[in-house]
Parts: C-alpha cells; sequence; structure tokens
C-alpha cells in the first residue's frame, strides 16, 4: 500500500512568513519615523523549501529578489511595522506585496490589536523570547548570532499561529485587562484561497 501522509496546502504554495528587527528605538527615531529605525536582520520562514533563514542588511537584496516571486507575505504587525521599517531598501513597493496580516485579521475580530505574546503564549502555549529593546540591544552589543535566534523564534511563533488558525479557524488570545484566555475565530484560509489540510501520496514529493 502506498503510504500517504497529511501536508497542508500552505506547504506547496509560494509563502513567506517574516519579520525584522531594527537598529535604532522609538525613543531615538520618534513614532512617527518608521523609516529611520533602521533594519539590524530580516528572519523568515518559506514554505517552498521548508526552511528558516536570515538576512543581514546588506543581504537585503538578496531579499527583495525572493520578495518579487512570493504569492503571500504572511506577518503579525507587518503592515503597520515591518513593510514600513524595510520599504527603503526596497526597489519594489511594498504596497504591492500580496500579504496577510495576522494581528489585523485578528484586531478585525476583536476590535482592537493583541500582541504576538499574548496570541503564541494562549494558542501554542510558547512566548516571545524578549521584547524588541532586547533585539536592539543585542544589535549594538555586536550578538548578532543572539539576535538572529531572537528574530527567528518570533517567525516560528507567526509561522505556527498562522498553520493553527488555518487548520483549526480560530486562534487565542490572552488579555492584558482580565487575564483570561479568550478565543478569536478567524477565516485565513478563505483569506488567502487555501482549503484545509488534505492527503497527497508521499510519491509526488
Amino acid at each position: 500500500m502506498t503510504p500517504y501522509v497529511l501536508v497542508s496546502l500552505s506547504m506547496l504554495q509560494n509563502h513567506l512568513v517574516l519579520d525584522l528587527e531594527t537598529q535604532k528605538t522609538f525613543d531615538e527615531v520618534g513614532r512617527q519615523n518608521l523609516h529611520k529605525l533602521k533594519v539590524s536582520v530580516v528572519g523568515i520562514y518559506d514554505y517552498l523549501t521548508d526552511e528558516f533563514r536570515v538576512y543581514k542588511e546588506s543581504e537585503l537584496p538578496i531579499l527583495e529578489e525572493r520578495l518579487k516571486d512570493v504569492d503571500l507575505l504572511i506577518g503579525f504587525n507587518i503592515r503597520r511595522f515591518d513593510l514600513p521599517v524595510l520599504a527603503p531598501y526596497l526597489f519594489l513597493s511594498v504596497e504591492t506585496l500580496p500579504v496577510l496580516d495576522l494581528m489585523e485579521e485578528i484586531e478585525k475580530v476583536r476590535g482592537h490589536r493583541v500582541s504576538l505574546h499574548s496570541v503564541a503564549q494562549a494558542t501554542l502555549g510558547i512566548t516571545k523570547t524578549g521584547e524588541g529593546y532586547d533585539a536592539v540591544n543585542l544589535y549594538a552589543q555586536g550578538r548578532m548570532a543572539e539576535l538572529k535566534r531572537y528574530c527567528l523564534n518570533d517567525v516560528r511563533l507567526t509561522k505556527e499561529i498562522y498553520d493553527y488558525g488555518c487548520r483549526e479557524n480560530r486562534v487565542f488570545f490572552i488579555s492584558n485587562r482580565d487575564w483570561k484566555k479568550y478565543e478569536i475565530p478567524i477565516s485565513w484560509n478563505e483569506a488567502v484561497g487555501i482549503k484545509k489540510a488534505s492527503a497527497f501520496p508521499t510519491s509526488l514529493f
């Protein structure tokens, strides 16, 4: 009998998960000057290759070539933060990128923003390893290996939240008002035209 495996259709498509860290803080440049924060590293997960990768500031032209071909760019608060920070480094317009912002999708349901930390804690039982200030400090101290691990942890959390939502059509978060856990119904599958996981023969891969 031919063995079968359960594979998410998103794994067969040209999707990236992206998160970046900055060289500077809002205290240094002001909250209205996202473009001045400057990129320290960008982390991605590539569904086509099933690989995580980190790009340094000098390697962003390589990332841009990958972004030109992507069918979907997935992130958490990516429209309001990551993409405006990344924009000065790119020739392509970030406005043209096909984006699924998980925070914005959750905000549509809840009516307010939630943090990656609270969603990961409630949905996955794991949390972020620090805050943005920690990443800035790591960069300032030249601790690049630790910075890359920090960034990729956020990429991994975002990917796993996205995958969970595609499977279950819901995620969870912990409110910072009453510290209770709440369910958030979502429809990311419909938003990106992805069907639920299907069985495929391993001989196809």
